[in-house]
């Protein structure tokens, strides 16, 4: 019989993912990620830079009216779109929650598991937060007086680092359902599979720009998000004290909103705190509006 012929594996480039895109980091920088399991080399990744999270914010400004604008049933599709994907590619992010963090494939699937699960949880309340936060307002006169939920705009986003997954789609899912766009810095430790996400949003519908995902260094881009003028709020999830910090001191400048989202423990993320609803009403604004009545 002929002897099979020797091939190398394509090993796959970890990008950026910004307005929809999936460029390389402008400075040319890398960061390495190792196999927690046997400790050898899995890939090169980027380092994002100052001018990439600029980039970033440019995207996601120029995205978020349009997504605003858009119907809750239509965005509440498109986030249920991201668990089918997600779904169809489950075997591929357990491997790799598993080579990043060394957990079981027992638990790799439940955190694959609930990712999906966390996504359906949120698509359902596109539609229904309106009725939920939302009021009609008693008022002494012929008017009708609503207060609705609308979008503040721009998020900045530090993901936790573990579960990488599960934790980075939790504040995203919460920030975007409501027409908000997002600058999101991956997990520091376990970056893979958050990068590998972007391709879910990529093929979920989801206009360019509305998500935006980095990796590189907290310590190196927290104070320029938390200072960019365009940036209306930011979610910590990173746990990390010194990074809440910096975020407080840099939103003072703009007076952008601060939001901490960590949870005491990795396990809290597959529970109630994880999937809290009242987390939404953190990057939301509330317009009071009001109607004659007619006769």
């Amino acid at each position: 019989m002929p002897t099979a012929p020797q091939r190398l594996a394509v090993l796959k480039t970890y990008k950026l993912y910004l307005g929809g895109k999936f460029p390389r980091t402008e400075s040319g920088r890398t960061m390495i990620a190792t196999d927690a399991l046997t400790g050898e080399h899995l890939a090169h990744y980027c380092h994002a830079s100052r001018k990439d999270l600029r980039d970033a914010v440019v995207a996601a400004r120029a995205a978020q009216p349009g997504w605003g604008a858009s119907t809750a049933y239509l965005r509440g599709q498109i986030l249920y779109r991201m668990a089918e994907m997600l779904e169809s590619r489950r075997d591929a992010f357990i491997s790799e929650i598993r080579r990043g963090t060394g957990a079981s494939p027992t638990q790799s699937a439940a955190e694959v598991d609930a990712t999906v699960d966390r996504l359906v949880w949120y698509a359902g309340w596109t539609d229904k937060l309106h009725q939920v936060y939302g009021a009609v307002n008693p008022v002494a006169g012929p008017y009708f007086n609503f207060t609705l939920p609308e979008p503040t705009g721009v998020v900045g986003i530090f993901a936790p680092d573990s579960p990488s997954l599960l934790g980075l789609v939790s504040v995203m899912a919460s920030t975007i359902l409501t027409g908000n766009a997002a600058v999101i810095l991956a997990s520091e430790t376990c970056p893979l599979p958050a990068i590998s996400f972007a391709e879910v949003l990529a093929t979920s519908d989801l206009p360019g720009g509305v998500v935006n995902l980095l990796s590189g260094q907290r310590a190196e881009l927290t104070p320029w998000l938390a200072s960019h003028h365009d940036v209306n709020a930011v979610i910590d999830a990173s746990g990390d004290p010194a990074v809440a910090k910096a975020l407080q001191a840099g939103s003072a400048a703009n007076l952008k909103r601060f939001a901490n989202h960590a949870c005491p423990t990795p396990a809290d993320w597959f529970g109630e705190i994880g999937r809290d609803p009242y987390r939404i009403l953190d990057t939301v604004e509330f317009k009071t509006a009001w109607h004659p009545i007619g006769v």
